[in-house]
């Protein structure tokens, strides 16, 4: 196991036993929020927080892993690397680390929870209704979702003709911009807030409703090119936050738009959702994005391993499950290389802007 391979571990258990243990080394206080789910052997699943700093915080950074659950093992290793050199906030200040947001999701390999439910497209705002579709999903519905165990049917040339005929930036907001009509589809934003991100948030509110400023990091993986990061941010091209970020964070600034890069427009996202948690704070949410390999590649990892969970007998260790974690989170150790650290520089720019930005006007 290469140097950069050291942070990287094989399944849940492991790699929260492990974020639990470098926690505890670096002084830092201990959250755990359980969760009625199960992992594949009945164990505890868990939201597990890591706290360091003051305890009454006027400014915070908080680095967020595995919403999208077997995304966790690219973002978990950023964290435990962190924790290993103990970040000092000022006085005021704390650093915070929630490990596993979809525990579910990590344990299980799935990128959704126990529901089939995409949690970044969960967190919908009160009055916000789940439910709804975009119109051409229902036609792209027999391609994505075929209510068959895995196997070869010609999914690429198909998609290549969608693609042909629709072009790029409409197909993959049609497809991953978020439904709430599919049950067992990809991209299923529930008939409900789910238990872990209710739970999150009563969390959030408890714990940081007298932020003042708060930087938000949240890992992600499988969108853009190998190797390289993408910093998603809800600000317009032009606009004056979008402005101030990219001053802050660089070239990598992109808003999530279709038109505008590799994102697109999502709903009942977490970077909307975590601000309206905190409205007496500036709040400034950064979705770190890490490129794995092609787009169409990743949907077909995609769909098959959710034709595996419904239609097959899915495992851990099946050949399916195996490949899909490959495309969000590469053994290449020249990947896990650049993501520890653009995960390391990312997190201490965040802290610069929480930390010296001063409060909110």
């Amino acid at each position: 196991m290469g140097v950069n391979d050291s942070l990287y571990s094989p399944d849940y258990p492991s790699s929260r036993a492990r974020f639990r243990e470098a926690a505890r080394a670096a002084g830092a206080r201990l959250h755990s929020i359980p969760l009625s789910a199960r992992g594949p052997q009945g164990e505890d699943l868990t939201i597990d927080v890591a706290w360091l700093g003051a305890e009454r915080p006027r400014a915070v950074t908080l680095h967020c892993s595995g919403t999208h659950g077997v995304e966790g093992f690219c973002g978990a290793p950023i964290q435990l690397q962190a924790l290993g050199r103990a970040p000092n906030p000022p006085a005021d200040g704390a650093v915070i680390f929630a490990h596993g947001l979809n525990p579910y999701g990590m344990a299980h390999v799935r990128r959704v929870n126990e529901e089939n439910v995409d949690l970044n497209r969960n967190f919908l705002l009160p009055g916000e209704a789940y439910q709804g579709a975009p119109e051409a999903y229902a036609e792209f519905d027999p391609l994505l979702n075929p209510p068959t165990p895995p196997g070869l049917d010609l999914f690429a040339p198909k998609m290549l003709l969608l693609l042909a005929k629709h072009g790029m930036p409409m197909l993959k907001q049609v497809i991953v911009g978020g439904q709430y009509d599919f049950p067992k589809g990809l991209f299923y934003g529930g008939a409900r807030l789910q238990e872990g991100p209710r739970l999150w948030g009563e969390w959030v509110r408890a714990h940081l409703s007298g932020v003042e400023q708060l930087v938000c990091v949240d890992i992600h993986s499988g969108l853009g090119p190998f190797g390289e990061d993408t910093l998603l941010v809800e600000a317009e091209l032009g606009s004056a936050l979008f402005d101030r970020l990219r001053d802050t964070f660089g070239a990598r600034v992109t808003p999530w738009n279709p038109n505008d890069g590799v994102a697109y427009s999502i709903r009942g996202g977490y970077p909307s959702w975590l601000p309206a948690q905190l409205p007496e704070a500036r709040v400034d949410f950064i979705t770190q994005e890490f490129g794995t390999t092609i787009p169409l590649r990743t949907l077909y990892a995609m769909r098959e391993e959710n034709r595996l969970h419904h239609w097959g007998e899915p495992t851990p260790a099946h050949e399916v499950k195996q490949r899909f974690r490959e495309s969000f989170c590469p053994s290449s150790p020249a990947w896990r290389g650049a993501v520890l650290r653009r995960g390391a520089e990312l997190l201490s720019q965040a802290m610069g802007l929480a930390f010296n930005d001063g409060p909110r006007p």
